[in-house]
Parts: structure tokens; C-alpha cells; sequence
């Protein structure tokens, strides 16, 4: 965590549990439970809609308003950006793979009380338009929250470009109050600017208005101060050179017909990917993993 507090001592063999239940709109999901934590995964997108460790708030803010339906991506939470990011003309927002149901592989209990959930991206129509190609993701669930997307080209010939996002909402207790670090020197997109190339001047990103940046060529932790709730989180990645920050503020918030129009005081969302100028060119035969891990402790 970098504060200096000792992660708490889980015995050893301390079982983790995993439920099968239906979730919102009847759609299936998974809670697990660990000796430090919950958390809750839907498989309509792999999402991980929920996660909490004992005693703290929930690191992660899901929308009120959010729609829990086949075809719709879930607004909040951790949603998977595949195959592409943004909007493509014709083909929607954010990639397909945010919408679909996975295939749950297995669940495996460690014998330190972690949990993992392993998912496999079934064939849709929307992957003939790429190279062949296969997606699993894993999340691990102990203290912290740990993502593993990899992305495998079985094309014998072809190159497989694409973008991939672990589009995460956090839960904080006033969006204005935060601050952002470790993106100071970075040059970033301004999509509030039409995309304006810009450098990041300030130690810290506060929030006072609509935040839509992707920063480039950039590897480093982010960690999110939030004195509203006395918390710290640190996000920690591998295989990813973009970060991106956003808050859609008072307009933005108010035209999302699944988001709240207040919510905005309470998330922000630091993604971790490679978007842009820094998507993945994947060569034939090759893997690329995403590594995400979200931790949490006291603000000191």
C-alpha cells in the first residue's frame, strides 16, 4: 500500500466461498466471500459488480440506475473494453465483450483463502471481423482485487490489433474532495478539448468539472486519495501503457439515462488499458495479459 500498515493475517487455510445466485434483471452471478473481503461477478460481462473489504466501504460504485439486461453493458463496477475503446462508427461503444455472457471455466479456492473465478470469451458473430482469436479472464479475491485479462492470437498468419480496458468505477466519498496521483509528466488526450494534446503539469488530478483523459505511454501506480471517506486507493497494473480519468460531471450525467444524475459526486473512474496510439499489435501465436490489482487502506 505504501503507507506503511501491514496487510492483515489470514490463517492459513482459511476457507473462501463462492454462491451461485441470480442477480439483478435474473442474470447469473457469483458472490464470493474471503476472510478479508466480498465481492460479487455477474457473468454477463464477466463484470465484477461489487467488491468490499471488511470494514471499508465498497471500492466500487455501481449505478442505481444501471440496467441489468442481455445486450446492455452494466454501468459501474469493472467492465471489460474489448476489442475496441470508444465509440467505432456503426459498431457502438467500447467493444462487444462488455455485453456478452461469458463462459464460467472454474473457481479456485487457494490455501491461503483466496478465491479465484476463471471466465473464457464464447465465439460471437462480432469476433469474424478480427483474426482468430481468444480472451480469458481471471479475478482473484483476497485483501486486494486482482484482474487478469489475456488476449491470444490463434491466427497462424494475421496480426491481431485491438484495445482492450478494465473500465473500473470507484466508489469515493466526494469526487470533488479527491485527489489523482501519479500521472505528474504524462502526456495525455483531452477528450473535454476534442482530444487536445496536453501534458500533466499538477501533482495531483482534482476533479471541479467534466475529466476525460487518456493518458499515453505510461506505466506507473495511480493512487486515489479520498479524505471523504479516509481511504486510499492504489491501482497497480502490468501490460498496460494507458490510463485513463473520467467523471462526467453535471451535463454528462444528466444525458446518461443509466447513471443518476447526482451520482457523479460519488465515483471516478481510473482505468487501466492500452488505448489509442498504445493499442496492442499482437503477433500471430502471441498472448498479451492485462494485469490490474486494486488495493484499499486508511488515508494517512
Amino acid at each position: 500500500m505504501g503507507n506503511g500498515k501491514a496487510e492483515p493475517k489470514v490463517p492459513s487455510g482459511t476457507p473462501g466461498r463462492v454462491a451461485f445466485i441470480d442477480g439483478r434483471g435474473e442474470l447469473p452471478m457469483l458472490e464470493v466471500a474471503t476472510a478479508w473481503s466480498t465481492a460479487a461477478i455477474y457473468k454477463h460481462g464477466a463484470h465484477v459488480s461489487h467488491f468490499q473489504k471488511h470494514k471499508e466501504p465498497p471500492l466500487l460504485f455501481l449505478s442505481q440506475c444501471s440496467r441489468f439486461a442481455e445486450e446492455q453493458p452494466i454501468r459501474g463496477g469493472i467492465p471489460i473494453i474489448f476489442p475496441w475503446f470508444g465509440h467505432r462508427e456503426g459498431m457502438g461503444q467500447h467493444g462487444f465483450a462488455r455485453a456478452k455472457a461469458w463462459d464460467l471455466k472454474e473457481f479456485v479456492p487457494a490455501p491461503d483463502g483466496s478465491v479465484s473465478v476463471r471466465f473464457h470469451l464464447p465465439d460471437y458473430p462480432e469476433a469474424s471481423a478480427y483474426p482468430a482469436f481468444s480472451v480469458d479472464y481471471s479475478v482473484t479475491v483476497n485483501e486486494a482485487l486482482t484482474l487478469e485479462l489475456k488476449v491470444t492470437n490463434n491466427s497462424g498468419d494475421e496480426i491481431l490489433s485491438f484495445e482492450n480496458c478494465l473500465h473500473t468505477y470507484f466508489e469515493v466519498g466526494d469526487s470533488s474532495a479527491v485527489s489523482i496521483t501519479g500521472l505528474k509528466g504524462v502526456e495525455y488526450l483531452d477528450k473535454v478539448e476534442n482530444f487536445a494534446q496536453k501534458t500533466e503539469v499538477n501533482d495531483s488530478i482534482r476533479i471541479a468539472s467534466e475529466v476525460d483523459r487518456i493518458y499515453l505511454n505510461t506505466t506507473g501506480p495511480v493512487e486515489i486519495l479520498d479524505p471523504a471517506l479516509g481511504r486510499r486507493i492504489r491501482v497497480e497494473k502490468h501490460g498496460s501503457v494507458s490510463t485513463v480519468v473520467w467523471n462526467p460531471w453535471i451535463a454528462k450525467a444528466q444525458q446518461m439515462p443509466d447513471f443518476g444524475n447526482d451520482e457523479y459526486q460519488r465515483m471516478v473512474c481510473v482505468e487501466s488499458g492500452n488505448v489509442g496510439s498504445n493499442q496492442v499489435k499482437l503477433p500471430p501465436g502471441e498472448s498479451s495479459t492485462l494485469m490490474v490489482k486494486l488495493s484499499s487502506g486508511p488515508l494517512r
